[in-house]
């Protein structure tokens, strides 16, 4: 079989692929990024690649123009490889992880709900679901002749009160020289059970002393990013954080695509090794800066999507998207994290957070979980804006939840400048009401590159109330500023001229990504309002907002209300959580009564499809406009436009 060498630049990274293979498969076995969409189907244009040197086949796409065709750009899943390679990847196809660890923090001033610790303490849930005693056992002798195992269940009841206990075989077979090796001083770490009566399993014994050294690790597994925190399971304290995109991004940017690779021969193991391949990176980078040892991680909790759960166990989601869209399982048992292949000792259990339906993931009800939302009074509505929304309502005695597909404008998808929130995403903008002439602010302070979701938030909402775009998206073409143009039939606002960017073109919003952003916001605000009627309630009865994800916590909520997303409420009603996944990853860490009240809560909740629910058309359609088909929804907003309209009509007097 013939080969090729393929050099990938900026990167300097250099691999060898048989011939034929495409550029983006080099790609991702390189280790080298590149935006892919659709997946790889050729359809969305966002892998795009400069060929510098050397023999492609086919490459050409609608979605070039001559000119880039000229310059030698090609789509990299088109490209097939037939000589050695040397091919550039343009800044606005890559992706860096720089700005990861800034979306656990608010863009904006709203109450930021966070796990109260001493709270737990104090109402005594602080009860990690597994701890480490330290034994000094009696040694044998001539009239003392009691097997080790006996000796140490022994000394764990007579000194800690501990009975019903079970040994793991690891134990056993790690006991006889270790006692004898460390004068029988040893530390024994017990995993406590979730229900009563059950036993408590000792799962690890120690040289020493090490009672002192017991940690945990929470983690999120998302279609975009997986996140995890290190934590102290004495003190309560996170040690260390990290996040990676999720590999699976290359095979795919939305579940629906990944399950259907996952149908091909293959896929699944193929997605399980990647997804697990992110998360052994970012232990690796957890412990690192923790300074720990990886024998003193106990546990590590996991919470994630439905797809995300089910691939991670390697379980077939081909029926999760097909009517009548139904998961594997809703509850998953404890499992050696060894044995899913995370890098973490073999004694180590991943507990896995439960689902509730197809669409509502262990990744909602550990938000739930997390902020409070089930030991509350208050009629919560509590939302994790991303690809897919999910909404639940309700409070510590009934929950009503669904999910609706926003589609991946929030996180740059069908924007033709749109892009992940990273080093040269337009994330804040404004503009001058007399010239039309904008103000951006990227993430990094540095030129532009593109628009995060947040920042197209910002520009939607400030172009619609500074009467630059009407109420359907579309540009006043009356208005003097060369910024608003047609080009090749699209009407478009410039954001960045070439020469102030990063990339070789202008920056643009054009109207196709309003109305897309429009169609998402639209999505999202029909599912909560139609949640709300089919348990008898209005948006009037709720009495606290929950935003969750990386990206609702970047959400300005005036803004947010402008383009329609959220109704007009006060923002001292509205809380951010950041990862609520991760906090209740987090939590069934620290407390093991989380894990008992879990499945309690999942019980409780009631599933709607939105898909079957004839009312949610109807609030669809209605929500298809900037902010709303009622602007009497929008009181606020409805007086500044009229005050507005009023000030220009005296001025052109």
């Amino acid at each position: 079989m013939t080969t090729h060498d393929i050099l990938f630049m900026p990167h300097n990274r250099k691999i060898t692929v048989e011939d034929g293979e495409s550029i983006i498969r080099a790609a991702m076995n390189a280790g080298v990024h590149i935006n892919a969409s659709c997946g790889g189907d050729g359809v969305c244009g966002k892998c795009r690649v400069l060929v510098e040197k050397g023999v492609i086949e086919d490459g050409v796409s609608d979605r070039l123009s001559d000119d880039d065709l000229e310059k030698g750009y090609r789509l990299a899943c088109l490209s097939k490889i037939k000589s050695d390679l040397v091919v550039r990847i343009p800044v606005e196809s890559s992706m860096d992880t720089s700005a990861l660890s800034m979306q656990s923090t608010p863009r904006k001033t709203a109450k930021i709900k966070k796990m109260d610790l001493n709270k737990l303490k104090e109402e005594g849930l602080f009860l990690p679901a597994v701890e480490k005693y330290y034994l000094e056992l009696p040694k044998p002798d001539v009239q003392d002749h009691l097997p080790d195992i006996s000796r140490l269940v022994s000394y764990l009841k007579a000194n800690y009160n501990e009975s019903r206990l079970k040994v793991r075989m690891s134990v056993i077979r790690k006991i006889p020289d270790m006692l004898r090796q460390n004068d029988f001083k040893v530390t024994a770490t017990l995993a406590r059970p979730v229900q009563a009566g059950r036993k408590t399993h000792i799962i690890n014994i120690q040289p020493g002393d090490t009672t002192d050294k017991n940690y945990a690790i929470a983690m999120d597994i998302g279609t975009t990013t997986v996140y995890g925190q290190l934590v102290n399971l004495i003190t309560g304290d996170v040690l260390s954080e990290a996040g990676e995109f999720n590999g699976q991004i290359s095979y795919g940017e939305d579940v629906i695509i990944r399950i259907v690779y996952a149908e091909k021969p293959g896929g699944l193991e193929e997605l399980q090794a990647v997804v697990i391949k992110t998360i052994n990176k970012i232990i690796e980078k957890l412990i690192k800066k923790g300074k720990v040892d990886i024998e003193n991680i106990s546990t590590i909790t996991i919470a994630g999507n439905t797809t995300m759960t089910q691939l991670l166990l390697r379980v077939n989601p081909r029926y999760i998207r097909r009517a009548p869209y139904v998961p594997a399982s809703t509850l998953y048992p404890p499992i050696r994290a060894v044995d899913i292949g995370i890098k973490l000792s073999r004694h180590v259990a991943a507990l896995v957070y439960p689902i509730v339906s197809s669409y509502v993931g262990g990744d909602i009800v550990a938000g739930v979980m997390g902020s409070g939302m089930y030991r509350t009074e208050k009629l919560t509505l509590f939302l994790d804006i991303g690809t897919n929304a999910e909404i639940v309502v309700g409070n510590r005695d009934w929950f009503a939840c669904a999910a609706c597909s926003a589609g991946p404008a929030f996180e740059g998808g069908g924007i033709t400048f749109g892009m992940r929130a990273s080093k040269g995403a337009i994330e804040d903008f404004s503009i001058n009401s007399q010239t039309y002439e904008p103000m951006n602010i990227t993430i990094g302070s540095v030129r532009p590159k593109g628009i995060c979701g947040s920042g197209l938030i910002t520009m939607v909402a400030v172009l619609f109330e500074m009467g630059v775009i009407n109420s359907q998206g579309r540009f006043d073409r009356t208005l003097s500023t060369r910024r608003i143009r047609e080009t090749n039939g699209v009407w478009e606002y410039v954001l960045v001229w070439q020469e102030d960017s990063q990339i070789d073109r202008d920056i643009v919003l054009t109207e196709i990504d309003t109305e897309n952003l429009i169609r998402a916001k639209g999505a999202i605000y029909s599912g909560f309002m139609t949640l709300l009627e089919e348990v008898g309630l209005g948006f009037s009865d709720v009495e606290q907002v929950i935003l969750a994800g990386g990206f609702g916590s970047y959400i300005d909520l005036e803004k947010a209300m402008i383009i329609g997303l959220l109704p007009e409420i006060d923002t001292d009603r509205v809380s951010f959580v950041g990862n609520g996944s991760l906090m209740g990853a987090k939590m069934s860490c620290l407390t093991n009564r989380i894990r008992l009240d879990v499945v309690n809560v999942t019980k409780k909740m009631t599933n709607f499809e939105l898909s079957e629910t004839p009312s949610y058309m109807n609030n669809y359609v209605a929500a298809l406009f900037l902010p709303h088909t009622d602007m009497n929804n929008f009181p606020r907003l409805k007086a500044r436009i009229d005050g507005r309209k009023e000030y220009l009509a005296k001025e052109s007097s």
